[in-house]
């Protein structure tokens, strides 16, 4: 009836589930473009330009909320990981990214057990 899969070693890649936070107009919306070149200015604000060539994928955006699913090469995820984190001004504007949530699989980024109501 039920199949038990087991993962031995690591995934090819990581997913984040990130937010983009302004502190000066934090309800100023975000397009997709707009918001992948501030991860790749992160990137190389940090890296220099090494750090452009890491593969950074937006599965999914929205645009309102400035919400973010990114994918990553597992051995690229603690530079991504660290180098949003550390971002904090695109044009002069203070932000800051939140990573909410990370995972070797997407699946597991499609509920969260801590907003769960009951």
């Amino acid at each position: 009836m039920y199949k038990r899969i087991v993962s031995k070693g690591a995934t090819e890649f990581a997913y984040l589930k990130v937010t983009l936070d302004f502190e000066e107009d934090p309800n100023e919306a975000i397009d997709v473009v707009t918001f992948k070149t501030i991860i790749i200015d992160a990137l190389r604000s940090l890296f220099g330009l090494a750090g452009t060539s890491i593969n950074v994928d937006i599965l999914k955006y929205e645009e309102t909320q400035r919400n973010a699913v990114l994918r990553v090469h597992h051995s690229s995820l603690v530079k991504v990981w660290g180098s949003l984190t550390l971002h904090g001004i695109h044009r002069e504007q203070r932000c800051a990214f939140r990573v909410k949530q990370v995972s070797s699989h997407l699946m597991a980024l499609a509920g969260n057990s801590r907003d769960a109501v009951l």
